[in-house]
């Protein structure tokens, strides 16, 4: 197995269709083969590291096929000697009710006593034992195999690394010089992906289960693109320009590459070329790599991140860039540019049963916490001055105070289009339209519905989609047990209430939305599954429990549910 560096990856995956990614230790041609259908691809390089995109077409629906790697004709997946099932491609079978399981925010550390009385138990790790039969579960349901995980972001850390990243930084640089025991460029991306997808168990799952992915901050930088001020801090930085340009680069191959669907992918610049490429000298795309990212951060709208899934008329899921898509000028300050906030217009249709939109960031914060936010926005961009504003400014990047909630532009569209599509007016209203998020380190549900005081003198329009956010984070990097009170108090009504004076005296206008936390908050390492069956939905949290001692191998525990038809 010295040839595979890393995965595979099973990625893309419809009803005929599927996309395995792998990173190879030196050019090569890669084969896929799961039953009688079989894919070739060549490696392309960037920064001295070898990958394939192999995309297998023509297969079955509702099929389940083991498959094998080969890399220059050697076997290289699965090992021989591995303890795990073998990997399938598993695809949709069009009528079979969807499950998908999602989560946010996971460290790459041990999984021995120190680690995990510090960290926590790997909620990830702990759903792969169970998967593959190595452990027992405290839940009553069919644990069948999800059909997709989501992962909203913070699936590394780039600037809170591991001992066992910094003993790979300190073999290139000193630790004592910028950034420190943050990462610096595109090598250092590589190793920390590594580090997060080798763990034997977690390497099985990634292998047999489809995956989605989208960045969140810590991917890159905690707070990234929190504001203007904030990106003239950074961009001050003699070692941001490599930071920045190997985070998106590296994004772009380990995780992004994967979420497109194969015919989507195809209109992608950067990818046409690879795919274009004949002969027989490996692709080297280091300089375009480099070049993309380098402009896909200084324009936002150069380049979307987002994307979408299909799956017939049970669901559509719409995943939303909310870090790198941002306008921060002030004057034009917004969480989605322009091109972002068409795009969106366009995905937030009906004609489905449920309409799923996965955002690394809270949508819907307890009521408290999105008052606070929207405040804070009011008082940094001049709302009562130019030393307030200073002040506010270094609160938002202190408290983390840029979710929607903060951008108020671009949270009351996302308000107008949800509302507009629940009641019917963008085509037949979804039984569901469900925001799925994590970031906060800490999971709940909340419940939304229309602002009374919206609509014409008839009265507000008749919403037919109930209309939730359901969190689930960290999958593993617990919060502090100070901000555990913080937010379990801003669920409570009188802390909302004066949250809501205080932006109305900022001149925050009011949201046409009105919700509550119908369930949570709770603090445990989690990953949530969610059902899709007719207009039903339910979600249920899971956690790895250490029993007698056994750290290596915790048991699954349920955590709690929530059922629309509850």
């Amino acid at each position: 197995m010295n040839s595979l560096r890393l995965g595979p990856l099973l990625r893309y995956v419809d009803a005929t269709a599927a996309t395995v990614w792998v990173e190879t230790e030196v050019a090569a041609q890669v084969t896929v083969t799961a039953g009688e259908h079989g894919a070739s691809r060549s490696t392309f390089a960037a920064h001295g590291h070898h990958y394939a995109v192999v995309d297998l077409v023509g297969l079955p629906a509702g099929a389940k096929l083991e498959y094998v790697v080969e890399v220059n004709g050697e076997r290289v997946w699965p090992p021989d000697d591995s303890p795990y099932p073998r990997s399938v491609i598993a695809t949709i079978e069009p009528t079979k009710p969807l499950r998908m399981a999602f989560g946010s925010c996971r460290v790459s550390v041990p999984h021995d006593e120190p680690a995990t009385e510090k960290h926590g138990v790997d909620a990830l790790r702990s759903y792969a034992l169970f998967m593959a039969g190595k452990t027992t579960s405290t839940s009553t349901d069919n644990e069948r195999w999800p059909d997709l995980v989501l992962f909203l972001g913070d699936q590394v850390y780039a600037d809170e690394t591991s001992d066992a990243m910094q003993e790979f930084i300190a073999t290139r640089r000193s630790l004592d010089e910028p950034p420190g025991r943050e990462l610096k460029d595109f090598e250092e991306y590589a190793h920390l992906y590594w580090l997060a997808w080798t763990e034997p168990a977690n390497r099985w799952l990634l292998s047999t289960v489809p995956t989605a992915m989208i960045f969140d901050d810590h991917d890159i930088r905690d707070d990234w693109n929190t504001s203007w001020t904030w990106r003239q801090q950074i961009e001050s930085k003699e070692w941001w320009h490599d930071r920045i340009v190997g985070g998106l680069g590296s994004y772009w191959i380990y995780q992004h590459l994967g979420n497109l669907a194969p015919q989507d992918r195809t209109r992608d610049a950067l990818w046409a070329k690879i795919d274009a490429h004949e002969g027989p000298d490996e692709l080297d795309i280091t300089a375009e790599l480099d070049s993309f990212a380098e402009r896909a951060d200084e324009e936002p709208d150069h380049y979307r991140w987002s994307y979408r899934r299909h799956y017939g008329d049970q669901a559509r899921v719409v995943v939303v860039d909310s870090r790198a898509a941002r306008v921060v000028r002030p004057d034009e300050r917004s969480l989605l540019g322009p091109n972002e906030t068409s795009w969106l217009d366009e995905q937030m249709r009906g004609d489905v049963d449920h309409l799923i939109i996965g955002t690394s960031l809270p949508f819907l914060m307890a009521p408290a916490l999105h008052q606070f936010e929207a405040f804070n926005e009011a008082l940094a961009e001049g709302a009562w001055g130019r030393l307030v504003s200073r002040v506010a400014e270094r609160l938002r990047q202190a408290a983390d105070m840029e979710h929607w909630a903060a951008f108020q532009r671009a949270f009351r569209t996302m308000a107008a289009m949800t509302l507009e599509v629940a009641s019917g007016a963008r085509g037949r209203a979804p039984a569901t339209i469900t925001f799925l998020s994590g970031d906060v380190h800490h999971s709940y549900v909340a419940e939304a519905t229309i602002d009374a005081k919206v609509g014409t003198a008839a009265g507000p329009p008749q919403l037919d989609s109930t209309i939730v956010q359901a969190v689930c984070s960290p999958i593993r990097n617990p919060l502090p047990k100070v901000m555990q009170r913080v937010t379990a108090a801003a669920t409570r009504p009188s802390v909302a209430a004066i949250g809501r004076g205080l932006a109305r005296a900022a001149g925050v206008h009011s949201s046409p939305l009105r919700w509550k936390v119908a369930q949570g908050p709770w603090y445990d390492n989690n990953l949530a599954v969610l059902e899709l069956s007719g207009d039903r939905m339910r979600i249920w949290w899971t956690a790895g429990e250490v029993v007698d001692g056994h750290y290596d191998e915790p048991r699954l525990r349920r955590v709690a549910t929530y059922d629309t038809e509850g």
